[in-house]
């Protein structure tokens, strides 16, 4: 049985639905630290022969908050904002009225900004046909005072998992040796280069999801997900 066990990104590049595609099982691990100017209230978007940040701003918290203990500022102007710089990127794109519709509707403010995330990333998986069944970590009973990987050992034991996936920037971070101490296989899913058409502009690749879905049809999109090597 596969498992991933991600953070909840705000509209993550197309290698994080390839990772959810390919497990058996998934968690959003929503009961670790947030992490600032990270994935989980930002990601990129073309803009012409460049990229620009979406952020979604978020209240104050302290340093040592949790992903799911983090808001969405209650300001309908900076939700606003961020969905006038998708529509004025966007507005050309191929599927453009298909995905604004998909998405749009749960960007929303004063939101948990892990509901949002997971919201809209199950939101996509729909659309995209991806069956795998999901969890999040904070309602899985565990031990909550283990760290880093020995946190995702017990996940993986939780959930009856014996062959745990990581996205390729991990490799540094979680040891082979470590999980197999626990009988638990470990690899890394590298998505491979995957290039399409973005309008009259040079091709920028690891975009947000949105650059992938608004230029791609379903059938095309679903092809990518398999585009991918474990290491």
């Amino acid at each position: 049985m596969k498992i991933g066990i991600v953070q909840p990104y705000f509209l993550p590049y197309i290698g994080y639905f390839a990772l959810i595609n390919a497990v058996d099982k998934f968690v959003y691990f929503d009961d670790v630290q947030y992490i600032r100017r990270g994935w989980v209230n930002r990601n990129r978007i073309k803009m012409e022969n460049t990229w620009q940040y979406i952020i979604l701003p978020v209240k104050r918290s302290p340093l040592s908050a949790k992903i799911n203990e983090v808001y969405v500022v209650n300001d309908k102007r900076s939700i606003k904002k961020l969905k006038k710089s998708i529509d004025h990127n966007y507005q050309k794109a191929v599927y453009y009225n298909i995905i604004k519709k998909l998405i749009f509707p749960y960007i929303l403010p004063s939101e948990k900004i892990s509901n949002l995330n997971i919201n809209l990333t199950n939101k996509i998986c729909t659309y995209l046909e991806i069956k795998t069944k999901k969890y999040i970590s904070s309602e899985i009973p565990k031990d909550n005072s283990l760290k880093r990987e020995n946190k995702i050992i017990e996940i993986c034991n939780k959930l009856g998992c014996k062959h745990y996936i990581n996205p390729v920037g991990g490799v540094d971070l979680y040891s082979k040796k470590k999980f197999q101490e626990f009988q638990i296989k470990l690899n890394f899913l590298k998505i491979n280069k995957i290039t399409y058409s973005q309008g009259k502009y040079d091709f920028i690749p690891n975009l947000s999801i949105i650059d992938v879905l608004m230029w791609n049809s379903k059938n095309e999109v679903q092809k990518m997900l398999y585009n991918y090597e474990l290491i």
